[in-house]
């Protein structure tokens, strides 16, 4: 599930340049409004549901829990943004690098904050990484502002989904509710809203399928955080960012060369990664 996250995920970061004229708030917005019905459904199908009444019962008894639950959901949305935003605007590598810090820093907080085991080879996949990363940061002295965002801002999402018992379907759900707000106000409450879509009918279409990828990777990647130890969840992170790069050079963007000593470890820590999924396959059979 995760590794299908990853490569839904990555899908989408090319899939935004098809709904042009679109811009990346008007995808970010229609990609949430669209999605939670999705979301629904498939929670409805699948017998999932228990998890929002389960929640909407605590928010019942303690009402406090609404403003956790507010919090976990911009934290969220920020990152939905970005992720529309970037390829759009000439930022996909920096949001990619981002992605490649995560899995560092998860590994960092489930290591030093759930005292979670690592085995031999996680621990050298994640040397590795670092070294990728130390390169970056002797380069250029630091890292962008998106890939900073990305970096730190999901491991608060999920320690604070921890935190507040949300870390399900439930939780998602509930996240992706409160940015209906925020998502109806871009959508709908701009004038040229509508406009594009008369110029260009095909993307009624495009904006549904987008809905349906988004809802079947959400989904994934929320499982699989929940069934995963976080420190291996956030290792196999680094499948989406590799992808991600990929899409970027796809759209014309370009590896300085100076860059590959940030790419190569990393890269490796990748390769080193597949080895620890299919051990971990194996002693799980």
């Amino acid at each position: 599930m995760s590794v299908t996250s990853s490569c839904l995920f990555a899908g989408l970061y090319y899939y935004a340049t098809l709904l042009s004229p679109l811009s990346g708030e008007q995808i970010f917005g229609w990609r949430m409004l669209l999605t939670l019905p999705c979301v629904t459904l498939f929670m409805l199908v699948s017998r999932e549901w228990k998890h929002v009444v389960q929640v909407f019962t605590r928010l019942r008894r303690r009402p406090a829990l609404f403003l956790g639950l507010l919090c976990s959901s911009a934290l969220l949305g920020t990152q939905q943004w970005l992720f529309m935003w970037a390829p759009l605007n000439g930022r996909g590598l920096q949001v990619s690098l981002g992605y490649f810090l995560l899995p560092l820093v998860m590994l960092l907080v489930g290591r030093l904050l759930y005292r979670e085991p690592l085995s031999w080879l996680q621990t050298l996949a994640g040397v590795s990484a670092a070294c990728g990363v130390a390169h970056e940061l002797y380069r250029v002295g630091g890292f962008s502002w998106e890939a900073l965002l990305v970096a730190l801002g999901f491991p608060l999402y999920f320690m604070l989904r921890r935190r507040l018992a949300t870390e399900h379907l439930g939780g998602l759900w509930f996240d992706m509710l409160l940015t209906l707000p925020f998502a109806t106000w871009v959508v709908v409450g701009q004038h040229t809203g509508s406009q594009p879509f008369v110029q260009h009918p095909s993307l009624y279409l495009l904006v549904i399928i987008l809905a349906l990828i988004s809802a079947t990777a959400f989904m994934a990647y929320i499982t699989a955080s929940r069934l995963l130890p976080m420190g291996l969840f956030g290792l196999l992170g680094y499948v989406e960012p590799v992808l991600m790069l990929l899409v970027a050079l796809t759209l014309g963007e370009h590896i300085q060369a100076d860059e590959w000593l940030t790419y190569f470890p990393i890269w490796a820590a990748v390769a080193l990664l597949v080895v620890e999924g299919v051990k971990h396959v194996l002693r799980e059979r």
